[in-house]
């Protein structure tokens, strides 16, 4: 394997050439230079990060794989295992766009306005975060931060005739920025000012406890508002579901991921944990999140609106399984500790894989019907065979179901949290059987979204024109999805190949590894009762499955087949009305958590003009308003338009006036540094 400066550069090359090549170039040749310059990029970032994950050995990198000044650029075992991230999403996506770009062939179809734009953008954001985990100073991190966030905006108004394209993009930049302004605090507070700064200098460093409080309150919001936590969560469900598919594959899988790093990076690497509170903070924190995510998301009929709801879901369990390790690394339970952190660095993986695969499934029905409304699907199993089968692979997965990825590393998640009754303080250990409750609440909500997000798309009667006359993704969208699918399944069987690897992103990380293995098919840890072995459990429902099958067949000989219609209930032919909708299949739940939706329901009865016996029409409305924006930002955006109408009055259009300001303030700045010195 060539080495990993070769590789680095290599990446960085195939991101510039792919950039240009989209810009200078049109039509086919403009997609195919896009996508032939991420796959490349994305490639170099996987084999780098599999070199450095393999060998656990950090790598510093030349300056000249990203000419600019004053970045400084290292790989370790934490950054491996994003750069395995961002390359194994950024090829599937690489691939995928280049169908995804083209004009649909039933031209029925959803299309891309400007495949060359969002070829290069795609380009630039590959670039983005490969150097975003690989930055070790202070100037690399916050360049690279904001030029990433930067990037995802322009890719939210890349369709921005898309209804609500807008207003998507306003509120992921005001988040963004407002996110971005607490991490420039807080790499200046532990790096004493100094943008130049290495990590290396600041693992070092000696802080007062009250920087060190300081400095995780503001890391909780930086971080929080980038992956997405709840209630820094408003932006996602807007801009996720009107970006261009791919792009909002890369936005879940990978870019809500570095809000991830950024905590792990800064926290559990520079900080080496906290106290006890911050791990509660951040485990109540995560389950918050996980529940509230899950729960919006089973109200959803956009189909790319439901993704987005359950990605705050896995950032909430991930959330949860760090907040885990921070309260067992405070209380002196090293096993315990690993396993949580090495269960929120899995799940990282896994979901980048499984809501990946989705979000590029979502974009093909999309493409292929115009409409995202699950109401108005239905019946595409039929003419869109490959999408359905892999989204349903995706669909199990984000549901844990075994033998696939997104059980693997939910079972760690919850064997880290079930040694919470090793904590000596009853007060803190009381926290992880609620965790485990609010963990295992959401996984059974999770099963039942995805059934609905499943069936109501893929199943019954197309319930519109659209629908019936869809046709599957082209061979380039469907290499894209298989890629990740495989994925899904290699992670989900092979957890014990894995998780050594994983150990080495720990010691990374300053934690020591503690996860051991039994035979070359079983995962188990040290000091705990949990084993778990992935091929064997896949052959056992294997197995039973094939009993089933030959129970039933054999049954089946021994009567004739009879083809008959199916009793009806007197109606002579299936309609698409009569079939479940997604708002019938979620209101069930709806009514038993109204407490928590709060919704407004209007019924109205039309009766007829002669009789009010004879009823002409009912009509059944029914909204939810999420209480989050209704009680936290709504007066809080009151508050800001009433001092921003305020401070209006002071630009007053004087050029002298405009001096005084700047005066008085260079004034207080003096006063205020003499102060401070």
């Amino acid at each position: 394997m060539p080495s990993a400066t070769v590789l680095a550069e290599l990446a960085m090359l195939a991101f510039a050439a792919g950039t240009a090549g989209a810009l200078l170039t049109r039509g086919r040749a403009s997609r195919w230079l896009a996508a032939a310059g991420a796959c490349t990029g994305s490639v170099a970032t996987l084999l780098l990060g599999a070199d450095v994950l393999i060998s656990g050995e950090p790598v510093a990198l030349p300056a000249r794989i990203f000419p600019v000044s004053g970045i400084l650029l290292r790989a370790d075992a934490l950054s491996a295992v994003f750069l395995v991230l961002i390359g194994l999403v950024g090829t599937a996506a690489a691939i995928y766009g280049y169908g995804y770009t083209a004009a649909p062939a039933s031209g029925t179809g959803h299309g891309t306005p400007d495949p060359r734009r969002i070829g290069a953008l795609l380009n630039l954001l590959l670039a983005t975060m490969a150097v975003q985990v690989l930055a070790d100073n202070v100037f690399a991190f916050l360049f690279a931060w904001e030029a990433m966030s930067l990037v995802t905006c322009l890719f939210v108004l890349a369709e921005a005739d898309e209804p609500g394209a807008v207003t998507a993009a306003q509120w992921y930049l005001g988040m963004s920025h407002a996110g971005f302004a607490a991490l420039v605090a807080l790499l200046l507070l532990l790096s004493g000012g100094g943008l130049t700064t290495s990590f290396e200098v600041m693992r070092h460093a000696t802080l007062t406890t009250g920087v060190r409080d300081a400095a995780f309150v503001l890391a909780v919001f930086a971080f929080g508002t980038k992956s997405g936590l709840v209630p820094l969560h408003v932006w996602l469900p807007m801009a996720h579901p009107v970006a261009p598919s791919h792009a909002s594959a890369l936005m879940s899988a990978v870019v809500l991921k570095m809000g991830i790093y950024g905590l792990l990076r800064l926290v559990v690497d520079l900080l080496h944990g906290g106290p006890g509170w911050w791990g509660g903070v951040l485990l109540v924190a995560g389950a918050v999140s996980a529940g509230i995510g899950i729960l919006y998301a089973l109200l959803e009929s956009d189909l790319k609106r439901l993704l987005a709801f359950s990605s705050i879901e896995n950032i909430g369990i991930i959330w949860m399984a760090i907040g885990a390790g921070l309260l067992f690394q405070a209380n002196g339970l090293t096993v315990p500790a690993a396993l949580a952190f090495a269960g929120a660095l899995y799940h990282a993986l896994n979901h980048a894989a499984f809501k990946g695969l989705l979000f590029l499934g979502a974009g093909s029905v999309l493409r292929a019907t115009g409409t995202r409304n699950m109401e108005r699907l239905g019946g595409l199993i039929r003419v869109m065979p490959w999408t359905a089968a892999l989204f349903l692979v995706g669909a199990a997965a984000v549901a844990a179901l075994p033998p696939l990825n997104g059980f693997a590393s939910e079972w760690l998640i919850f064997q880290a949290l079930l040694e919470g009754f090793r904590i000596p303080r009853p007060s803190t250990a009381l926290l992880m059987p609620v965790a485990v409750g609010m963990l295992a609440l959401a996984s059974g909500l999770a099963a039942a979204c995805f059934v609905k997000a499943f069936g109501i798309t893929f199943l019954a009667i197309p319930r519109s024109a659209e629908a019936e006359r869809a046709l599957d993704a082209p061979v380039s969208m469907r290499a894209g999805m298989t890629i990740l699918a495989v994925a899904c399944v290699v992670l989900g069987l092979a957890p014990f190949l894995v998780l050594p690897l994983l150990g080495h992103a720990l010691g990374a990380m300053g934690v020591a590894p503690g996860t051991a293995l039994l035979p070359v098919h079983t995962i188990a840890v040290a000091g705990t009762a949990g084993t778990m072995s992935p091929p064997l459990l896949a052959l056992a429902l294997a197995g039973i499955a094939a009993i089933v099958l030959v129970g039933l067949r054999l049954a089946g000989a021994r009567t004739p087949v009879r083809r008959v219609d199916a009793w009806g209930c007197g109606r002579i032919r299936q309609t698409p009305r009569m079939q479940y909708t997604a708002a019938a299949f979620a209101e069930p739940l709806r009514r038993v958590f109204a407490e928590i939706y709060r919704p407004a329901d209007d019924l109205t009865v039309n009766v007829h003009p002669a009789s009010e016996y004879f009823i002409q029409s009912i009509e059944y409305r029914a909204t939810v308003t999420p209480w989050i924006e209704r009680i936290l930002y709504r007066p809080l955006l009151r508050l800001l338009d009433r001092i921003a109408n305020r401070v209006r009055a002071l630009q007053g259009g004087s050029l002298h006036l405009y001096l005084l300001y700047l005066c008085v303030a260079l004034i207080a700045a003096l006063l205020a540094a003499r102060w401070l010195g």
